[in-house]
């Protein structure tokens, strides 16, 4: 299902975080919240992560 799944903001791929049960996205520097096994994918609800 990952697979299906891209950033609303850049399209790109995403990569799934087991520890903080978050979908991110390094092109955009966000990470989306996964609640009850649902992704939450609204840019509103994402946190900013830090650029690597």
């Amino acid at each position: 299902m990952l697979e299906a799944l891209v950033c609303p903001v850049t399209h790109a791929p995403l990569a799934y975080d087991a520890t903080r049960q978050e979908l991110v996205s390094k092109a955009a520097g966000l990470a989306f919240p996964i609640r009850d096994g649902i992704p939450i994918m609204l840019v509103g609800e994402a946190r900013q992560i830090k650029a690597d």
